[in-house]
């Protein structure tokens, strides 16, 4: 066992007992654990102390804090959040969601490459649904990609809300403190290239709900065309091809698409917010 599954274990444990990890990536590892408090099984997952920041933390509470606060059946709800003591001094935060029962959409792309047209309206009307409540509490995903979709029963739920803008947070508060630049000091630490909007990739001081319509415009291509809209060799690459290349039509690679959401998808993916 790794010192950081030890460390959460004994910090943790008069409230949840970790079994094992099962998920980790550029952000955050994921472990099942058992909540002894309400006997029920969740994820818990710990972010990488380095991306809240010494000057980041308390708002990555506030902004997870916030996300609690949602309520809807197509988002995945927040039960706990915290801070545990790492090893070097500096603090892992933490937050504890339920453990679903089922895959992530980047997990069905993998098994099945596209989705019908219809189960991917399907899919991207529900996850549309969760933005809008979201959107009306004044909370922006900032991180829409199918590896935050889960699906559960033949429905989407979307993951993670708060935790780009938390995380973001005490990464703008550390750049900022040593004269980094908003590019590479927030955007692309932050974001996923192939499904960020060009004005959270550079740094706009305005992020809005229009930038997770820009992202699940991606998703929704990505569906139906089996490959995200921009694709590159650098994040950098990915991302100046999303602000000037030519909107491509999922149809180009699914001839089962029908024109009038060939429309949507390129709309949703206009480069300008004002489009």
């Amino acid at each position: 066992m790794s010192d950081t599954f030890q460390r959460l274990r004994a910090a943790l444990g008069e409230r949840y007992v970790l079994e094992r990890e099962v998920g980790a990536g550029g952000m955050a590892t994921v472990y099942l654990a058992q909540d002894l408090r309400h006997r029920r099984r969740v994820a818990l997952k710990v972010v990488r102390p380095e991306l809240g920041g010494p000057l980041g933390l308390e708002r990555f509470l506030r902004e997870i804090e916030l996300a609690a606060r949602l309520q809807h059946p197509h988002i995945l709800p927040v039960f706990d959040s915290g801070l545990v003591e790492g090893g070097d001094g500096g603090a892992m935060p933490y937050f504890v969601m339920p453990f679903v029962e089922g895959e992530s959409l980047r997990h069905r792309l993998q098994r099945e490459g596209r989705l019908s047209p219809e189960d991917a309206v399907a899919l991207a009307s529900e996850i549309a649904e969760a933005l809008a409540y979201a959107h009306s509490q004044g909370v922006v995903h900032r991180d829409i990609k199918p590896e935050n979709i889960l699906l559960s029963g033949g429905h989407a739920v979307v993951a993670d809300f708060g935790v780009a803008k938390a995380i973001e947070s005490g990464v703008a508060a550390e750049a900022s403190a040593v004269g980094a630049t908003k590019l590479t000091g927030v955007g692309f630490a932050i974001g996923t290239p192939h499904y960020m909007s060009p004005e959270q990739a550079t740094g706009r001081d305005v992020v809005d709900a229009r930038a997770d319509q820009y992202s699940l415009g991606c998703v929704l291509y990505e569906m139906l065309a089996g490959a995200p809209p921009f694709t590159g060799d650098t994040a950098q690459s990915i991302i100046a091809k999303a602000m000037t290349a030519p909107r491509p039509r999922p149809s180009r690679a699914g001839p089962d698409v029908p024109p009038p959401l060939d429309g949507v998808v390129v709309r949703a993916m206009a480069a300008d917010p004002a489009e």
